[in-house]
């Protein structure tokens, strides 16, 4: 089972728009070394939206060649296409790729049967671990607990990254699921929350500036040290609101940019910080002694 501090990568670019491959495999290099347990590659914070469908594919296979087994990687692989999650996932199993993370599909808004059949259809085509994702703050379609549970019968869907950020509603789904099935947090706020009560991780906006911190909470926290850990995590609480002063991932690349982890460039539709948060994404570096001045 995968657990613990699993970074939502961001996707470095260029000041032209292109991937930077030098600066993700630093990234790479980056996390590993200061204990990331795990790498989630092109998700929602990896720019997934507007990549090419090459590029989804060619950044994953550049992290699973980068990482070479040293921690786990999961690739996002979601679509609100269920043919085309399939041809994802298909191609991220071919990559290497660990696992798979499946958003709940956006915009066309399923019913609950509908994501059962989606789900169950990408798991039946594709022999790979498959981690369901509910974010229903960006897909407007909410799986329920039901839905999840349902889904967690088949056999190489091995958990749900839950984003609600309902600690009651985790705490449910979690006492719920049968053995094996994971559920992680989605939500910085309240991973800590979350793996106290029986969460197997964090997939985590916040790790990507503060990896060190992120993952010493989680291993905490999942152990059981509820003191120490809401001890660490409150030492990086200013950065869990300030990442999300405008839609993820654009405070986050814009902090990313300041500590020398990439370019300051973002694609369309997403634009850079505005100007009027720049303090205060800076000064949440600061407090979480991330960053000098």
């Amino acid at each position: 089972m995968i657990t613990g501090s699993l970074v939502a990568l961001i996707t470095p670019m260029t000041l032209d728009g292109n991937i930077d491959k030098q600066k993700l495999d630093e990234l790479v290099e980056y996390h590993i070394a200061a204990g990331t347990h795990g790498i989630v590659a092109v998700g929602t914070t990896g720019e997934s939206a507007t990549l090419t469908y090459d590029e989804h594919a060619n950044v994953i296979r550049q992290v699973v060649e980068k990482v070479n087994g040293r921690v786990p990687v999961i690739a996002g692989t979601g679509a609100n296409s269920t043919h085309e999650a399939i041809d994802l996932t298909q191609r991220a199993k071919e990559a290497g790729a660990d696992a798979c993370l499946l958003v709940v599909p956006y915009y066309n808004r399923p019913t609950q049967e509908g994501m059962f059949q989606h789900f169950k259809a990408i798991a039946e085509a594709v022999d790979i671990p498959q981690i369901l994702y509910n974010v229903p703050g960006r897909t407007v379609a909410d799986m329920s607990n039901e839905t999840a549970l349902r889904l967690a019968s088949i056999s190489n869907i091995v958990g749900i990254k839950d984003a609600t950020g309902d600690l009651e509603r985790g705490k449910q789904l979690i006492e719920s699921s049968p053995e094996g099935f994971a559920v992680y947090s989605g939500d910085d706020p309240t991973a800590v929350g979350l793996m106290l009560l029986g969460g197997k991780g964090n997939i985590s906006v916040t790790a990507n500036v503060a990896p060190t911190q992120v993952a010493k909470a989680a291993e905490l926290a999942i152990a059981g040290d509820a003191e120490q850990a809401h001890k660490v995590d409150s030492g990086i609480s200013a950065l869990h609101s300030a990442l999300f002063v405008e839609p993820n991932p654009i405070p986050v690349k814009w902090a990313a940019a300041q500590l020398g982890f990439c370019e300051l460039s973002i694609r369309l539709p997403l634009t850079e910080l505005s100007s009027q948060y720049h303090d205060a994404v800076n000064e949440a570096l600061i407090a979480s002694g991330i960053k000098d001045n």
